[in-house]
């Protein structure tokens, strides 16, 4: 027990000592072993820069602690798109359906964004591609909407419902978004309504070769946050609940996010559809040019040094480009103060401009830098705000149009009629497809869509159709229409 006793006051008493030791001694804890940079011998293969030092580590504080915000001031604004498409079920009666002739229509949903308060509404043009009739559904309400205008160019569509005092989401800038920035994408996936996924700007300028149209216009915001089927349609807002672009697509083998989601950037579906509202159609202005990526082989080819820019391969007769001098192989590299990167940002930049709008162009030829004014023209070579002319008829199943500047420069013709939008009807019956040109009907030149609509409505007997097939090959083919 003795023993036991001088044992423990000894241990006590060194404790005590070892704690005076220590609260005397300038320790310092950030030069323990665990955190003291190692030392390296000069006898070492490896080296040690004396200048460098690290980046002291800092925390922003832009990005929000939650996006209870944004999600206020966006999910307000955001609608539930109902497709109907097919045939209507009021049409048919019980014999119908005992006789296997029901209807069989068809529904898709998808997402809209309201821009403006009496009832304008902003939405992709494959959510209501086909539909015969469309519902909005806003805060439990349901409302019949009316198609103000497509483009499949940009695979934007504007839709208008009678309403007023809408809740319209405040719009940002998609210019200024940055790679690495806070957005939330906001929709109705799998009819999920008001749902909000939180993510970052991945990249930008994106090309993922999706999109139909004459002129496809990609130069996506690309972003992590989850975008689902239903998504399509709805809003992409920053951290202050403000639009910054349209969720369009996913890239994925499943059909479900796999972490590439890809938006209509909200500086051009906006021009798109102030376009669709105030002329029913976009005003496209072009510059009289085809081009093309760099890359690695080409600028190897070409003796290119940089792989930004575009490399001109044709150049339009009488067009905007032509007349200011720039020719085949050159490569333009910035129109107006915007570098050009790639196509994306090339398409971008034009995006923005109307007919009739002058912009600089710098462009490289031989290694060396030319600026050239362009004014840019509408798709029949002119200035002004261009109206087409179409026709569209049931009994024809189809839409038909005169053929731009561009088509014509294309297929070297100097006029046609090209058939647009086709469906089951008499043009599709004679094996005609969508996107042949007529240029002669009956040894008659075909150049007004209405003219040559009705004609063919009311024709019969043998009928002689000249023209060009989508791939530019000529055809002529003879009917006997009775």
């Amino acid at each position: 027990m003795e023993n036991l006793f001088k044992t423990t006051a000894i241990g006590f008493m060194a404790g005590i000592a070892g704690a005076a030791f220590w609260s005397v001694t300038d320790f310092n804890p950030e030069e323990s072993s665990e955190t003291k940079p190692i030392k390296v011998e000069e006898s070492s293969t490896f080296s040690v820069r004396e200048d460098f030092e690290p980046a002291p580590r800092t925390f922003s504080t832009n990005p929000p602690i939650s996006f209870v915000a944004a999600s206020e001031n966006s999910t307000e604004s955001v609608v539930f798109i109902k497709n109907f498409s097919g045939s209507d079920p009021r049409r048919y009666s019980m014999f119908d359906f005992f006789f296997g002739t029901g209807p069989t229509q068809q529904v898709s949903t998808g997402s809209g964004v309201i821009i403006s308060d009496d009832g304008y509404i902003v939405t992709n043009n494959h959510v209501i591609d086909r539909a015969e009739t469309i519902e909005v559904i806003h805060k439990k309400r349901t409302y019949q909407a009316r198609l103000v205008g497509t483009d499949k160019n940009t695979d934007i569509a504007v839709l208008k419902i009678d309403a007023e005092n809408l809740p319209a989401i405040k719009r940002g800038s998609s210019r200024d978004l940055q790679i690495g920035e806070w957005v939330i994408a906001v929709g109705n996936p799998f009819n999920l309504t008001s749902t909000v996924t939180a993510g970052i700007v991945s990249a930008k300028e994106r090309q993922i070769n999706i999109l139909g149209g004459d002129f496809p216009l990609e130069s996506f915001i690309q972003t992590d946050a989850p975008i689902n089927p239903g998504n399509s349609g709805g809003a992409l807002v920053n951290v202050e609940g403000e639009l910054v672009g349209i969720n369009t697509a996913i890239l994925s083998r499943t059909g479900s996010y796999t972490g590439y989601g890809f938006a209509v950037p909200v500086d051009i579906a906006m021009k798109v559809a102030n376009d669709l509202i105030k002329y029913g159609e976009v005003q496209k202005a072009i510059p009289g040019i085809e081009a093309v990526e760099i890359t690695p082989e080409l600028a190897e080819e070409m003796d290119i040094e940089s792989l930004d820019g575009v490399i001109v391969t044709h150049v339009i007769r009488e067009g905007a480009a032509e007349s200011a001098g720039i020719k085949r192989s050159d490569v333009i590299v910035q129109i107006d103060d915007q570098k050009i990167t790639g196509m994306g940002s090339f398409e971008e930049a034009l995006s923005y401009h109307y007919p009739g709008d002058q912009i600089k162009v710098s462009f490289t030829r031989e290694g060396k830098l030319n600026i050239a004014t362009l004014t840019l023209q509408n798709l029949e070579g002119g200035t002004g705000v261009l109206k087409r002319e179409y026709y569209s008829s049931r009994l024809l199943g189809a839409r038909l149009e005169a053929v731009n500047a561009i088509e014509k420069d294309r297929l070297d013709i100097s006029y046609g009629i090209k058939i647009t939008a086709l469906t089951r009807g008499y043009l599709r019956d004679l094996g005609l497809r969508d996107g042949f040109v007529l240029t002669q009907i009956n040894r008659e030149p075909a150049k007004d869509p209405e003219k040559v609509g009705k004609f063919l409505e009311d024709f019969s007997g043998k009928l002689l159709l000249e023209g060009v097939a989508p791939n530019g090959q000529p055809f002529m083919q003879s009917y006997t229409v009775r």
